[in-house]
C-alpha cells in the first residue's frame, strides 16, 4: 500500500469550524520561528511575496507526507507563479530536518514547537481518530499575498493534489 492509500484510509475527523478564526482578508499574524535548519524565520522576510502556509499534523505521516510531497513535485510551478511554501507543524527542528531530507523538500518547515503560531492561525483544535478525541493541528492552508493579507483558506485540503487547490 502506498502512501496515498494509507492516507485515504486514515481519515481524521476534524472540528474546524471551532478553530479557525481569520478569514479571507485578514491580515496574517506574524511569526518567528526557526526552520529544519535552525535559522530563525519572520512573515516578514516575504513581504512582497505570496506564501503558501501550510499546517500539518505531524513530518513523516501518511496524509502529510504526501501533501508536503505533492507540494515538492509542483515547486517549480508555484515558484514560477511566484509563491513561496512554507509548512508548520508541532515538531522539532531535527524531526523536521529529517523529513525534508528523507523527501527532498525544497522549502522552509517551521518548528512550532510551543504552539505559539497554530494558535494564532486557529488551527490547533480537537481531532479524532479510531473514536479517541485529542488536540493536534487541524489540517489547514492559508495563501496570503504579497501585503500579508490572507487571499484564500484551504480547510479540506487534498492532501494527493493540494497544489491543484492552490492554484483554483
Amino acid at each position: 500500500m502506498n502512501i496515498a492509500d494509507m492516507a485515504k484510509k486514515l481519515k481524521v475527523t476534524q472540528n474546524v469550524s471551532k478553530v479557525n478564526k481569520l478569514k479571507v482578508g485578514d491580515k496574517s499574524p506574524d511569526f518567528l520561528l526557526n526552520n529544519q535548519d535552525g535559522k530563525t524565520l519572520s512573515l516578514k522576510d516575504y513581504h512582497g511575496k505570496k506564501v503558501v502556509l501550510y499546517f500539518y499534523p505531524k513530518d513523516d505521516t501518511p496524509g502529510c507526507t504526501a501533501e508536503s510531497c505533492n507540494l515538492r513535485d509542483n515547486y517549480s510551478s508555484l515558484k514560477k507563479k511566484g509563491y513561496e511554501v512554507i509548512g508548520v507543524s508541532v515538531d522539532n527542528e531535527k524531526s523536521h530536518k529529517k523529513f525534508a531530507n528523507k523527501f527532498s523538500l525544497p522549502f522552509n518547515l517551521l518548528a512550532d514547537t510551543e504552539k505559539d503560531m497554530v494558535e494564532k492561525y486557529g488551527v490547533w483544535g480537537e481531532k479524532m481518530l479510531f473514536g479517541r478525541k485529542y488536540m493536534g493541528i487541524i489540517r489547514t492552508t492559508f495563501i496570503i499575498d504579497e501585503n500579508g493579507k490572507i487571499e484564500k483558506i484551504i480547510n479540506d485540503v487534498e492532501t494527493e493534489d493540494h497544489t491543484k487547490q492552490v492554484f483554483a
